[in-house]
């Protein structure tokens, strides 16, 4: 054998023998930790490939969500802290005023401002929230515009300009995108696909292959946990039309009415209670720094405990200190979790209490701990795909693509010959390359992605096609056989390599703009375009040199 053949089947065996040690040579373990491991069995060897190719929502089985993300809601949790922090602000800096008050969503009211004090406050209250006002993570170059309070009071009015409201839409469907990911991740759903979905219309697209238990899924994600805490400003009441019979039916500015879970009071024992509590949040889920479920101290069970940040303990700490005596409540999702007596300052940490499981426990920390979405969500469209219209479409893709194999090569044997052959195994070789590329590459295999296999087998076999007229055309023309060999692969590689490469374009493109489904058919297309240049050209050439070097004088090829 010539010393370039060695080096090519040197190549060619390696390409072989790291495809199938990655399909074959590892398995998940009971954690679901990639471990190598050596079939012996038959049954070793299906269950490591298994374990090695991911399978998608409609091939597995699984969960298809839209959530539609209600922005408004975000709008209306940031003009609430405007108001908590316009009325610390003014008290830091020693101005009187009468109250701040939110009038509607997007606008608040600064109203009784003494007279000598109405430029101070136009000062503060325009270089605090219309030159740059904090909003998520990110700083508005314009937040607020502000302008005179009409009429015969003394006062200030902050709106909410349009650009701030579309871009605090925006971050909140970006935010609950970010936040849902890390909630799936956290469950250890594989190859999940979560994304914005729609124009305009504030959804997100989430498929969760292999999900079994689709109830827990539903309840972690449309959870928005919404954590707050509230000033208590009176209750407890027996109920709802209690409450406002004892305020002549109209509840006093910035309050609102919530109703408590029944073990929130400190003892644990009083039925389900209402509580007037105050409308501006002291701190929000946004303070949060971590959170975990643990034994609970006063109650059978388990609890949550929380810590704030810096910027979250900065604000609890003077409030609970001026409120020493009176209640605070624990607002999880608009109802009311716990409420407890300050004692005195309290600065970073709470606890979450009542009679929850471990699970129910650990699942509200993992909430927590992700982040509280933004606002709420609306289901919009739910599908669950079973196991067994899973198995169904795997079956049916496989018969397309074996029939599709099959009937490629008998026309190869029948039209080419012994060449055919030469096509025939490196089509194989094709097909072992790309699974095993999805395997290293951990790529999930959907139902289009396998009508892009068989789409890859056809290409493949086009490759061939085009070397095999080449090298019918030169050898029409009288050339030696050595010599068409080798001419018609050199030819033919420029055409075969335009073709791939504006079809990988145009998979690529597929890849960036697509859905989950139609970015799982522009991967297979895309790796089996690139195995098909390896085996199409220099497998199948080295083929051709090793089967003409063992001949003495070639004078004849089968094809």
């Amino acid at each position: 054998m010539k010393p370039n053949l060695r080096w090519k089947a040197a190549v060619i065996f390696t390409v072989v023998g790291l495809c199938l040690l990655g399909l074959f040579g590892f398995r998940k373990d009971v954690a679901g930790d990639t471990e190598f491991y050596l079939p012996r069995s038959f049954q070793d060897l299906k269950r490591n490939l298994a374990d090695r190719i991911n399978l998608g929502l409609d091939l597995k089985g699984g969960m298809h969500l839209i959530l539609q993300v209600q922005v408004d809601e975000a709008i209306t949790v940031e003009t609430d802290q405007v108001v908590e922090s316009a009325a610390t602000l003014l008290r830091e800096q020693g101005i009187d005023f009468e109250k701040v008050r939110k009038t509607d969503p997007m606008t608040v009211q600064v109203v009784g401002i003494p007279d000598e004090q109405m430029g101070a406050t136009r000062t503060l209250l325009r270089d605090t929230y219309t030159v740059g006002t904090v909003h998520l993570t990110h700083t508005h170059p314009a937040g607020y515009t502000l302008t005179t309070l009409p009429g015969e009071q003394n006062g200030f009015v902050l709106r909410l300009t349009p650009s701030l409201a579309a871009q605090i839409r925006q971050e909140t469907v970006s935010a609950a995108v970010n936040i849902i990911r890390e909630r799936i991740d956290s469950l250890g759903v594989t190859e999940p696909t979560i994304a914005e979905h729609g124009r305009g219309e504030w959804e997100i697209l989430v498929q969760l292959p292999g999900v079994d238990d689709p109830n827990r899924v539903k309840d972690i994600l449309q959870s928005t946990a919404m954590l707050e805490i509230k000033l208590v400003t009176d209750g407890p009441y027996t109920s709802q039309s209690d409450a406002l019979a004892q305020h002549r039916g109209i509840l006093p500015p910035d309050t609102m009415l919530l109703q408590a879970s029944p073990q929130a009071h400190d003892d644990h024992s009083h039925p389900a209670q209402w509580y007037l509590v105050s409308r501006p949040s002291v701190v929000t889920g946004r303070d949060l720094r971590s959170a975990a479920a643990q034994r609970s101290f006063d109650s059978p069970g388990y609890e949550v405990a929380f810590n704030l940040t810096r910027e979250g303990a900065a604000r609890f700490g003077p409030f609970t200190e001026r409120n020493v005596g009176r209640s605070l409540a624990i607002v999880l999702d608009n109802r009311i979790q716990s409420v407890a007596t300050i004692q005195s300052r309290i600065d970073d940490s709470g606890r979450i209490t009542g009679t929850y499981s471990l699970q129910d426990a650990s699942d509200l920390a993992l909430v927590l701990r992700s982040g509280a979405l933004p606002a709420s969500i609306k289901y919009l469209e739910e599908r669950t795909v079973g196991p067994s219209l899973g198995a169904d479409s795997i079956r049916a893709g496989l018969t397309a693509i074996g029939v599709g194999f099959l009937g490629v090569v008998a026309f190869m044997l029948f039209y080419y010959r012994m060449a055919g052959v030469n096509a025939v195994v490196a089509l194989v070789l094709n097909l072992l390359i790309l699974l095993a590329a999805l395997a290293y590459f951990g790529a999930t295999l959907t139902l289009p992605g396998m009508a892009g296999v068989l789409l890859t087998v056809g290409m493949a076999v086009d490759a061939n096609v085009l070397v095999f007229e080449r090298i019918r055309e030169e050898l029409r023309l009288g050339k030696a056989v050595v010599t068409a060999v080798e001419t018609g692969f050199d030819r033919a590689f420029v055409t075969i390599f335009d073709t791939n490469l504006t079809t990988i374009i145009a998979a690529v493109f597929l890849f960036m703009f697509g859905t989950g489904p139609i970015k799982g058919f522009a991967v297979t297309l895309t790796l089996g375009l690139l195995a098909n240049l390896f085996s199409a050209v220099y497998v199948s050439r080295a083929i051709f040199e090793y089967i003409l070097s063992r001949q003495a004088r070639p004078v004849a090829l089968s094809i």
